[in-house]
């Protein structure tokens, strides 16, 4: 995030993950190249399931934790709108009196935080690889403005050392239990961009760029990024102006001795580019605190400055756990799948081998059942230290991992299972409806369910017009051939025999049923619209298939709602509380059904 302030331009660069891959800069290189396509070959392509990666993560340990939250359903999120961001590294306050705190950023929300499933992401991609983007434009055209509520954990100086993890490392978190998240503002995107190159592709992002107030801290990760990013925006953006394009541009006036260059935007008067001077009258020149400049906290140290980690930098596996052990149980198995896929697709059985063996030392059971999930058992040891990230001239002994947390516990801040889950706002529902549908039904679900902030889209056989029963006439939006059930958070069926028998007759649309179902989306039918689901391969499952009306009551189950036509404001309000669910995961338990 990009702020203009009266003091200058600061960027949180941060992610929506709170921790990262490694611990030290000097392992960027290593990362990427090790997750890039592999150099012989260029395969795969935009993956990480693959042997270099799996090679490397296995050999560094400190990447579990942020591997688990990689393998979570927070790696798949629902929409940008959706998801959390974090400043990742500890940087500091320092209030006017000098006096300086450590500080964890954090962006929350207001619609929750929510995943979509696996198989459902992979089909996403091949439907509309401009899914995300076009969510994130098409809310903000709609007037439905993401809003995140902008928070900081705050620790004192006194109290670094207080907890059983480094403050400085940036493979950790600051559990929300130990220190609360305080919301002091609110994010709002209330405008897309004019031009998307000039406004976002030319955007120049640099921790680096902060205000009076905030400062660094010696996370090391942190201190190599502020040197990179320069780097980074020369290659990308060609010349070191890249602060004059409009996008980056100060709204506080910027004085500096850089005269040339590709690109140069400012036209500047005199002879004078450098300081100290007497030809342009001493300016520009440094303005000292008192006149609003910039002056680096004065930390206080009495230590040898030296080339290494700390160990308490080592315990690389006590966090990792207690991610794990804050998922709730579908997401846990969601985890188990991640894992199962991404080294299934690995070619050497010794880096699996090595994979699994990390993950008992996250948790025995996951490790298990990964190793089941590839056909393998448990290595009881590996032949190689655990961790083989060691400098030159280091002991491996002295590098190895030592858990300081403590075993069990968990944060439910850290599970989407305890999120937001009262709104059905910018929910997409997918009407699937033929010619004859029951225009009564169908008026008063999508009367409702706008109400309630959600998108209605009708999808139907072909394109163009459909009529009901009574004559009405509705504009389709979507045709089957042009749509996918992956691309809606929920699916209603309406009255109509002539409409349902239709829908019940195309093979896509019962398609779409089945693959709505199958990943755990709130369904609903009313009247002749329940025939479809019968129709469908649901109507043999667990009770929330049934798909019945039983002594013309609403029937809600699992997320399933069905009701006569006469009902369907009955069936909205039930359909509107199982939407807001988000997923309905007691199904992964019941036989799947094809999709």
């Amino acid at each position: 995030v990009k702020f203009y302030t009266q003091e200058g331009v600061y960027d949180l660069v941060g992610n929506n993950i709170p921790v990262f891959f490694i611990q030290d800069a000097i392992k960027f290189p290593d990362l990427i190249h090790a997750v890039k396509p592999e150099p012989h070959n260029e395969i795969p392509q935009a993956a990480s399931a693959h042997d270099t990666f799996w090679d490397f993560i296995s050999l560094m340990p400190e990447s579990t934790h942020m591997i688990m939250w990689a393998m979570s359903d927070r790696a798949i999120p629902r929409s940008f709108r959706m998801m959390e961001g974090f400043g990742v590294h500890t940087f500091r306050f320092v209030n006017a009196k000098g006096k300086a705190r450590f500080v964890k950023f954090h962006w929350k929300p207001v619609l929750g935080v929510h995943s979509v499933v696996w198989d459902e992401a992979l089909k996403i991609s091949g439907n509309d690889p401009d899914f995300h983007r076009r969510d994130l434009w098409e809310a903000i055209e709609n007037g439905d403005f993401p809003e995140w509520e902008f928070g900081v954990q705050i620790v004192e100086e006194k109290d670094e050392h207080k907890f059983d993890f480094d403050l400085l490392d940036p493979t950790k978190i600051i559990p929300e239990e130990l220190v609360p998240v305080r919301r002091i503002g609110k994010l709002t995107l209330n405008r897309n961009p004019d031009n998307f190159f000039a406004e976002t592709e030319q955007v120049a992002f640099h921790p680096g760029h902060i205000v009076p107030g905030i400062d660094f801290t010696n996370d090391p990760l942190l201190q190599g990024r502020l040197f990179s990013y320069t780097d980074t925006q020369l290659k990308r953006l060609g010349s070191p102006n890249f602060h004059e394009i409009p996008i980056n541009r100060s709204v506080a006036p910027v004085h500096n001795n850089q005269r040339d260059a590709h690109m140069r935007q400012t036209i500047n008067q005199g002879r004078v580019a450098y300081e100290p001077n007497t030809l342009g009258g001493g300016c520009p020149f440094q303005a000292g605190a008192d006149a609003g400049g910039f002056t680096s906290y004065a930390e206080k140290i009495d230590a040898r400055k030296v080339r290494a980690r700390s160990e308490s930098f080592f315990d690389h596996f006590s966090q990792a756990t207690l991610f794990y052990n804050s998922q709730s149980a579908p997401e846990q198995e969601h985890i188990v799948n991640a894992l199962r896929f991404e080294l299934g697709k690995v070619e050497t059985p010794a880096i699996r081998e090595r994979m699994v063996y990390v993950l008992t030392h996250v948790d025995k059971t996951l490790a298990s059942r990964v190793a089941e999930g590839l056909g393998m058992k448990v290595p009881a040891r590996i032949d190689t230290p655990l961790n083989m990230s060691i400098p030159a001239d280091g002991d491996p002994k002295k590098f190895q991992p030592k858990r300081v947390g403590k075993e069990g516990g968990n944060s439910p801040a850290l599970s989407m299972a305890n999120t937001v889950k009262d709104t059905i706002k910018t929910r997409k529902v997918a009407f699937l409806v033929a010619d004859g549908f029951d225009g009564a039904s169908l008026a008063a679900m999508k009367k409702a369910l706008t109400g309630a902030g959600a998108q209605v889209k009708i999808v139907a056989p072909r394109l163009g017009f459909l009529k009901g029963s009574d004559g009405a006439e509705i504009k389709i939006d979507f045709s089957f051939l042009t749509c996918a059930s992956v691309l809606f958070d929920a699916v209603y069926i309406p009255g109509g025999e002539k409409s349902a028998a239709a829908i019940k007759a195309e093979a896509d649309a019962i398609h779409f049923v089945n693959e709505a179902f199958k990943h755990c989306k709130a369904i609903a039918a009313t009247g002749a619209g329940i025939e479809v689901l019968r129709a469908s391969s649901i109507g043999a499952g667990p009770k929330a298939g049934q798909a019945t009306s039983v002594g013309g009551r609403v029937v809600s189950a699992e997320g399933v709602v069905t009701g006569e036509d006469a009902q369907a404001g009955k069936a909205a309000a039930e359909f509107i509380k199982a939407i807001a669910q988000h997923r309905h995961w007691s199904r992964e338990a019941k036989p799947q059904v094809p999709a």
